[in-house]
């Protein structure tokens, strides 16, 4: 008998798809985080796991259960596991790429929205009771038609955010990769610049970028200093790229006139957060997949790389095919 374990309850197209298989699926059913050990004991009793949620799986975990065949990560990052440490058990990780960008960029661009409008503070002033004498030069926006919007990060989702940007307001679309994206530069006229003039001239920064030790962080004090006067920070990627200390102190002394986040440091934030009494800032709680369609998309991939790795199979989506050995 194969036994799999999901750290979190799965859409059914994902758990129909491992039914089918004959794949007995333990998940965990309690609203909270697994302790390492807890996530230790699960695993050691199956064959792979599917990881959603903020558990780590480190060098230690490997080393507790260097049996497992495949894991499978229910998001497209894969920050929470060390895949060197991985690769050197044998264990291909997959994840769940492609299927959520068209979603996720939809965030980035409602948030882009939200902030340019002070849609969130609106809202607020309502609740509040506020919502009476009309003053023409109270709570304005600013317009975003024509501006520069800066990619950093221009894979899959942010080619999606600059789609949105461009075709919907004819935004001139800006990135820095490690890579030239030709396909953004044909159909979207996006020009590759470095991370300097990046900030320089964008009138909002979208950050799409994958988390590593390159960019954590890479977001602080220097950098909001030197972006263009006025601009919007976005970030729907990671939390630890943008430093929220630095991001709040930029946003109260007006370095910045706003900021949209779906992701934060820590998660989730606390109720009390000085951000979220920011009339320029918006923030949503990592919703950057929650469309049924797509979480179904995501299940439906993280139970075919789980299959294929219990199989012996390459994974549909692996992070690291080094792990297969010959």
């Amino acid at each position: 008998m194969v036994n799999v374990f999901s750290t979190r309850e799965l859409p059914k197209a994902g758990t129909d798809l491992l039914k089918a298989e004959g794949i007995t699926l333990t998940q965990w059913h309690e609203k909270r985080e697994l302790t390492f050990d807890e996530l230790v004991a699960y695993s050691k009793a199956a064959d792979g796991i599917i990881l959603s949620g903020r558990n780590k799986v480190d060098a230690a975990f490997l080393e507790a259960c260097h049996h497992l065949k495949v894991i499978s990560l229910f998001s497209a990052g894969y920050d929470n596991v060390d895949i060197a440490a991985a690769t050197r058990w044998g264990i291909p990780v997959g994840h769940t790429p492609d299927v959520l960008s068209k979603a996720t960029a939809d965030t980035a661009f409602l948030l882009l929205l939200a902030t340019a409008r002070k849609a969130f503070y609106h809202h607020k002033r309502i609740l509040a009771g506020q919502w009476g004498f009309f003053e023409p030069t109270a709570g304005l926006g600013i317009d975003i038609h024509g501006k520069t919007l800066g990619i950093f990060g221009l894979g899959s989702i942010g080619f999606e955010m600059a789609k949105l940007c461009k075709n919907a307001y004819g935004m001139d679309i800006i990135y820095h990769n490690r890579n030239t994206n030709e396909k953004a530069e044909i159909e979207l006229g996006a020009r590759k610049v470095s991370f300097e003039e990046l900030l320089a001239q964008s009138d909002a920064v979208s950050v799409h970028a994958n988390l590593s030790d390159a960019v954590k962080g890479i977001f602080d004090k220097e950098a909001f200093a030197k972006m263009k006067p006025g601009a919007i920070f976005i970030n729907t990627a990671r939390g630890p790229i943008h430093n929220e200390a630095h991001l709040t102190a930029a946003l109260q002394d007006g370095t910045l006139w706003g900021a949209g986040l779906d992701v934060t440091t820590p998660e989730p934030m606390h109720k009390d957060n000085v951000l979220l009494s920011l009339p320029n800032v918006s923030v949503l709680p990592h919703i950057g997949s929650a469309v049924q369609e797509t979480r179904d998309a995501m299940a439906v991939l993280a139970a075919q790389n789980v299959i294929a790795g219990i199989k012996g199979k390459h994974l549909p989506k692996c992070v690291n095919p080094e792990a297969y050995r010959p």
